[in-house]
């Protein structure tokens, strides 16, 4: 029996639903019961049956779906996978903001920590942001962490001050305007789609600009093509599986998330071999409590 067919059983024998993203190694993917976005993952985590979930991911997303099913057990299937942007706020500036505009919406990007989030209105994902925001009865809006998306909600929603914090994907961030125009150069047909967690500079040059699943949604609407893909190469995968015939480039070489790619499939036979030994991701109770609001708010009016 290989290691892909051991996880299989054990996720069986063991009640475990594996969840990941489409950043996460192509190996990964292909052994996990659901794989997407952020903000598709987020709705599967309320959803499954399983009592136990393990995530192929970063923190965050462990943390959302601990706080959408706090009567389930959780694990992370690296435990060491963080995320430099929601690194990139804390509770206590939040805080201080909303004592500065206490008339503002505190609209909280996912990829930010249960802390965070616990102070908080509502929270987004780069599928739903504008669509929630828009929503909003608030006028003025303060988002945080990423500035790039932050702009990005902002300009389709110009009837809304913005306040934006000074956070950002240093993956996306790697991801430049010289670059691009190199592989455009290189690649005359192919038409750019882009992620919002990149620069305004990116964003101006290129054909389409959605989340993950935007991406591959557009990709296989759009039919037999080339792509230029400005966003993490994990969803190389999933758009070279559903568009065979389509031909996909990076911008640059390295447009790697190194946390996403710690999930592996040696870890997850390792997690899931000793299940009941394995730490479970826990939160505070009170912060779990605060936390779970914008994410339910979020799920609400994003529909």
């Amino acid at each position: 029996m290989n290691r892909s067919e051991k996880i299989c059983r054990w996720k069986q024998e063991k009640d475990v639903v594996l969840l990941a993203h489409y950043y996460v190694d192509k190996a990964v993917q292909e052994v996990a019961d659901f794989v997407g976005d952020s903000y598709a993952l987020a709705k599967t985590a309320v959803s499954v049956s399983q009592k136990n979930i393990l995530f192929a991911g970063v923190s965050f997303m462990g943390e959302s779906a601990k706080l959408l099913n706090p009567d389930k057990h959780v694990y992370m299937v690296d435990g060491t996978a963080g995320c430099p942007m929601a690194d990139m706020v804390d509770a206590e500036q939040v805080r201080r903001m909303r004592e500065k505009y206490p008339q503002a919406a505190v609209v909280c990007y996912v990829n930010s920590s249960a802390k965070v989030k616990a102070e908080s209105d509502v929270c987004v994902t780069s599928s739903n942001a504008v669509r929630v925001v828009g929503k909003l009865h608030q006028k003025q809006i303060y988002f945080i962490p990423d500035s790039h998306l932050g702009h990005f909600v902002a300009k389709e929603l110009p009837d809304k001050e913005f306040l934006f914090h000074d956070g950002y994907c240093p993956t996306h961030q790697s991801i430049d305007r010289t670059s691009l125009l190199r592989a455009k150069e290189e690649h005359p047909d192919a038409l750019t789609l882009a992620h919002p967690e990149c620069s305004k500079e990116i964003l101006e040059l290129s054909d389409f600009v959605g989340s993950t699943a935007d991406i591959i949604r557009f990709a296989g609407e759009k039919g037999i093509g080339e792509y230029i893909i400005a966003t993490e190469t994990g969803v190389f995968h999933p758009l070279q599986k559903e568009n065979p015939d389509s031909r996909f480039y990076p911008v640059i070489h390295c447009q790697v998330c190194p946390d996403m790619q710690k999930s592996t499939l040696e870890k997850i036979e390792h997690m899931l071999k000793d299940l009941e030994k394995q730490p479970e991701l826990l939160l505070d109770g009170s912060i779990m409590e605060r936390a779970r609001l914008p994410l339910e708010q979020m799920l609400l009016l994003a529909q």
